[in-house]
């Protein structure tokens, strides 16, 4: 009796972390190439609006963080830096400022979800011609399948 339960313990805690591990890593290794620096650059050049990721943000934690420059024009929005790896990443305008979860949660509604972030090293996302960057203050970097708050960068 006690070598099974060694047995179903350990295989399910191989199991588990297993599990845990192609979460971390499935979105690295299915994530396409990011765009250079310097297309980066070029984007950032038009930009009318910008802001910084920090790691050190509230919401942030050694798993969930982001740091870099982040430009915003009406057509595009540009990110030069770094996001911790995680899945199913979009990008919000929000109407303020927000540190957290659960202050995101509380602006969710009126936010605007931009698109999704592939690239974890710089990306480039085209704004839907519906969003007007003027109606927003802020920018953040949600995880939608988790509910976890990486990163928020005031623009105005």
């Amino acid at each position: 009796m006690l070598r099974l339960t060694r047995i179903l313990a350990t295989h399910g805690l191989a199991i588990a972390l297993g599990f845990a591990l192609g979460i971390f890593l499935l979105p690295l290794l299915t994530a396409p190439p990011p765009p250079s620096d310097a297309e980066v650059a070029s984007s950032s050049k038009l930009a009318s609006f910008n802001g910084m990721f920090q790691k050190d943000l509230p919401g942030s934690d050694f798993l969930h963080w982001g740091e870099g420059t982040i430009s915003l024009s009406a057509e595009q929005i540009s990110f030069m830096g770094s996001l911790a790896p995680g899945p199913d990443y979009k990008l919000y305008l929000t109407p303020e400022l927000v540190l957290t979860e659960q202050a995101f949660l509380a602006v969710k509604a009126d936010s605007a979800r931009v698109g999704d972030v592939r690239t974890f090293d710089n990306f480039i996302l085209a704004v839907p011609p519906e969003i007007d960057l003027e109606s927003y203050k802020a920018v953040i970097i949600w995880c939608e399948s988790f509910g976890e708050f990486i990163t928020a960068a005031s623009y105005r």
